[in-house]
């Protein structure tokens, strides 16, 4: 596709300082009409990207071929534009100057309120389907599943694309892993379990506690804006404690998402601070492992999940308090009553010890131990030098601890 013939139409346009601030082109398809893309280069907010092809992939094919062609300089600059970049762009212009203005209409209440209910009907509809779905995979046999092509999946999953269940359609999307995995049985029915347990929570409604129900509503899909936490939130101010961050490739691959997870020193309160960025890009975080801050968190519906009300100032901190093993699954366990579509939680572990027996473990003061997510954990062990030290971690049931923190023995922090 990223060949000159494939674009019988194509140019840039130049920004003011003589840059190129846009490339856009015609693509031939299958079909009579060709396809549109285009690309802001010099946009707020990095690139942007249109193309009038049904992918939802973002930046599609014709847009990377596009790119490409533009990057071999085979797509020169041209005086004239069709309207429909022309009117892409000057759309763009002119969004950008009402949020640097602040012009932007107040909401309208009852527009908003329709458009809530909208979505409400749309994300019932559904989880309806979801759950008639699931009873189809049940009937047919778990024995049916590796027969399916990729198609039998992504239907599942457009649909609850359409019907604003971003969050449930990437676990529909992601069955086929399970399907190709070494335990693929056992890996699927817990995958559907956790699907059907989400359309039933939904379906519960006020029977739930208002945590929970949050929790189910965010992994439908059905986000809340930063902006609205930080008006209406639970606000918790207290000394928090970074206990260590983990990067981690988001479900469909295109971005990379930072998880932070803080302690109030006095609430005892966990909570978990997340940004984003684009793959392979290192997200932003006003936190650091080793440090406390003196500050009001904004919390999520959920319970959970926060953001800095203000701007953080941070300071050097002990290590915090750790407790047993047994301690920790207990608390890990109290956050899945809440949540139980939760797949990991932070563990501080007093007196933590790596140990080998057929896989390594960290193990406590009192013998118990749990598996690391690592072959061979080198870092760890070189930190340690096998002595009992503080260590902030990771637990997942399905892949075991991921060491975030150590402090050794004189107290000194090491990020991992």
């Amino acid at each position: 596709m990223a060949k000159p013939a494939s674009w019988p139409e194509s140019g840039t346009v130049a920004a003011p300082t003589g840059t190129t601030s846009a490339v856009w082109g015609e693509c031939k398809g299958s079909g009579a009409k060709p396809y549109l893309a285009a690309v802001h280069l010099d946009g707020a907010g990095g690139p942007a990207y249109k193309c009038s092809c049904p992918s939802r992939k973002i930046p599609c094919k014709h847009v990377l071929a596009l790119l490409a062609l533009w990057a071999q300089e085979d797509v020169h600059a041209r005086e004239e534009r069709p309207a429909w970049v022309a009117d892409w762009l000057s759309g763009r212009a002119a969004r950008q100057k009402k949020a640097e203005e602040g012009t932007t209409a107040p909401a309208d209440p009852k527009r908003a309120a329709a458009t809530l209910k909208a979505r409400e009907e749309a994300v019932e509809s559904g989880m309806r389907e979801l759950r008639l779905w699931l009873d189809d995979q049940i009937e047919a046999g778990l024995a049916e599943a590796p027969k399916h092509g990729y198609d039998h999946w992504d239907r599942m999953a457009k649909r609850l694309v359409d019907a604003k269940a971003g969050a449930a359609a990437s676990a529909v999307a992601a069955l086929p892993a399970a399907v190709r995995s070494a335990h693929w049985p056992e890996t699927l029915l817990e995958r559907l379990s956790m699907l059907h347990l989400l359309v039933s929570a939904h379906g519960a409604g006020d029977a739930l506690d208002a945590h929970t129900r949050a929790a189910v509503r965010s992994r439908i899909g059905i986000a809340v804006k930063a902006d609205e936490v930080l008006a209406e939130g639970e606000r918790v101010r207290d000394t928090w404690r970074v206990l260590g961050l983990r990067d981690a490739p988001t479900e469909d691959g295109q971005m990379t998402a930072r998880r932070v997870w803080l302690r109030g020193e006095k609430t005892g309160r966990t909570a978990l601070f997340l940004s984003f960025a684009r793959a392979q890009e290192a997200p932003r975080t006003p936190f650091r492992s080793g440090t406390e801050t003196e500050a009001d968190l904004a919390f999520y519906p959920d319970g959970q999940r926060a953001v800095p009300a203000a701007d953080t100032v941070a300071r050097p901190a002990p290590p915090p308090t750790g407790t047993t093993i047994a301690e920790a699954l207990d608390a890990c366990a109290a956050a899945l009553a809440a949540d139980p579509w939760r797949d990991t939680w932070p563990v501080v572990l007093t007196g933590a010890v790596p140990a080998h027996d057929g896989r390594w473990h960290l193990a406590d003061a009192d013998g118990a131990a749990l598996p690391l997510d690592t072959d061979t954990p080198w870092t760890l062990l070189a930190i340690t030098g096998g002595h009992p030290c503080t260590v902030a971690a990771e637990w997942s049931p399905r892949d075991g601890l991921t060491a975030m923190t150590v402090w050794d023995r004189e107290g000194r922090v090491h990020p991992l």
